[in-house]
């Protein structure tokens, strides 16, 4: 891959982490970083050896591809502006806070003929290879993704927050229209739902019962897919998993084997060899628009019942 130059707008927890990988990524320059905070800006250039850009102007003809995690609600004024400069662009999941945002995206790179790729980390993660190999036909599948309280990302709830990795997840693999909805969710800490559960049912038999809570004592993000006389066991967190196959009147278990790695590291990688080659990514504008639009309609039905 042609040596290309990197960027970060907006250096928080999640950016930070963008900066520490494409600084350590073979054939790439980070060349600049981007913050409101210039103090937070100038501490991340100083870390990783690359320019504090003093604005998003300046930043913009300073790289060629850049990561966007600014909060939500600034994604899609930061990522049309880049896309409009010609840059290519992976925004943090979701992908905007409204479905229109998310279509101004789409629109934007299809405009400037450049990458616009969003970042649901999991589709990196090395459990879903093996996963994806013995996918054939999924009829059932049960998620959990549970966290303490992070003390971030405190404009969205939980379904917007971590719910919507699982959720793109699944309508990858099961590709199949959405017949029904039902969601559940209540508010604890924060003023938005910190604790959800949507079934959601397709049009081709499969369903999908999904969980997500910030405010559990434990960290769990697994997923279970059940079809014909199999099911795979994945933990993201863990990178591991089993598969287990009907062997007579047993239940047969064989470990899956999984090549651990980064997945944030993989996410990125990916992302700049699109950029280079100018070729649709793995997790397109149009993966993370369908994403939002089912955790958006979650998110609805939550409000509704609360209200």
């Amino acid at each position: 891959m042609p040596s290309i130059r990197a960027g970060v707008a907006g250096v928080g927890a999640i950016g930070i982490n963008h900066a520490r990988i494409y600084s350590e990524l073979p054939d790439v320059e980070l060349a600049a970083v981007f913050d409101n905070d210039p103090a937070r800006a100038a501490e991340a250039a100083e870390r990783f050896g690359c320019k504090a850009a003093a604005t998003l102007e300046e930043f913009a003809t300073l790289v060629d591809a850049a990561s966007v995690s600014v909060p939500t609600a600034f994604h899609v004024e930061v990522g049309t502006f880049l896309l409009g400069q010609g840059k290519h662009v992976l925004v943090e999941k979701p992908i905007a806070p409204s479905v229109g945002g998310a279509q101004a995206l789409v629109d934007a790179a299809r405009d400037a003929g450049r990458v616009l790729q969003v970042g649901h980390i999991e589709r990196f993660n090395p459990v879903m290879a093996p996963l994806e190999a013995q996918l054939t036909a999924a009829k059932f599948i049960e998620a959990h993704r549970l966290s303490p309280f992070p003390k971030r990302s405190m404009d969205i709830g939980v379904v917007l927050d971590v719910m919507i990795h699982d959720l793109e997840i699944i309508l990858h693999l099961v590709r199949s229209p959405i017949a029904h909805v039902d969601a559940v969710g209540v508010p604890v800490l924060t003023h938005r739902e910190d604790i959800a559960n949507a079934r959601i049912r397709f049009e081709n038999g499969c369903v999908a019962n999904v969980t997500a809570s910030r405010i559990s004592p434990e960290k769990m993000r697994k997923l279970r897919v059940f079809q014909g006389d199999s099911y795979l066991s994945l933990d993201y967190g863990e990178q591991a998993g089993f598969l287990y196959k009907k062997d007579g009147l047993e239940i047969k278990r064989d470990e899956v084997a999984v090549a651990k790695d980064e997945p944030l590291k993989l996410e990125l990688a990916a992302f700049l060899e699109c950029a280079a080659a100018g070729v649709q990514p793995k997790v397109s504008g149009h993966d993370g628009l369908a994403a939002l639009e089912l955790a958006l309609e979650i998110t609805r039905q939550i409000t509704e019942s609360n209200a």
